[in-house]
């Protein structure tokens, strides 16, 4: 069964290239992202896992722990994990789970259902402290991610999980927000002071993180 937004992560226990890993103990307080890959040793994978591992420092300043994940075994996580610093310029620092047995890649809908089922697509949850599921994502195994797109929605669920405003298209950590219209406009104007109103159910405001 797909999980759905608001749903609870499942956790889960397993090995990684940084050992033995609990996945809701091991999120504890932070935001969280377990994002898959189809198989290792193969091209995109490679660019993808040197670029999470390249933005380690922005996932940080969020409070973001990131966990990847395929169906093959520990071993080939370790010899694979050279590849990636060889070719990437940038060595794994973030836990590498193994699923050989395809537990976890079943508990979170990861191989579809008409493709290879020994690989897993490339799927993306997002996962707030709570443990509740805020984004999902999926890719097909061709088609490598836009990690700097994840890094703008991270930006977006935070500022919007803490104040009452929604993010408008192509919105950027600093542009104005929109007032949610669950939100009257005495109320509007306490919270956040003058606000722009294009209509009455449009409201723009700055960025109050900004």
């Amino acid at each position: 069964m797909a999980i759905r937004l608001g749903d609870t992560a499942p956790n889960f226990t397993a090995t990684t290239t940084q050992g033995e890993l609990n996945f809701h103990e091991w999120l504890g307080d932070s935001w969280g992202i377990l994002f898959s890959h189809p198989k290792d040793y193969t091209p995109v994978c490679t660019t993808e896992l040197g670029e999470v591992a390249r933005l380690k420092p922005e996932f940080d300043r969020r409070n973001v722990k990131v966990a990847g994940l395929s169906v093959d075994p520990i071993e080939d996580h370790h010899g694979w994990a050279g590849d990636i610093e060889e070719t990437q310029g940038t060595a794994l620092n973030f836990p590498l789970i193994a699923d050989p047995k395809r537990e976890i890649a079943n508990l979170y809908d990861m191989i579809h259902e008409k493709a290879n089922n020994t690989l897993t697509v490339r799927s993306v949850f997002v996962i707030a402290p709570d443990k509740t599921v805020k984004l999902t994502l999926t890719y097909p195994a061709s088609t490598g991610r836009n990690f700097q797109e994840i890094l703008r929605t991270i930006d977006s669920l935070q500022l919007t999980a803490n104040h009452q405003v929604a993010t408008p298209v192509n919105w950027n950590h600093g542009d104005r927000v929109i007032v949610v219209p669950s939100l009257s406009d005495a109320d509007a104007k306490q919270k956040f002071g003058e606000f722009e109103t294009v209509k009455p159910y449009l409201r723009y405001v700055p960025d109050p993180t900004a």
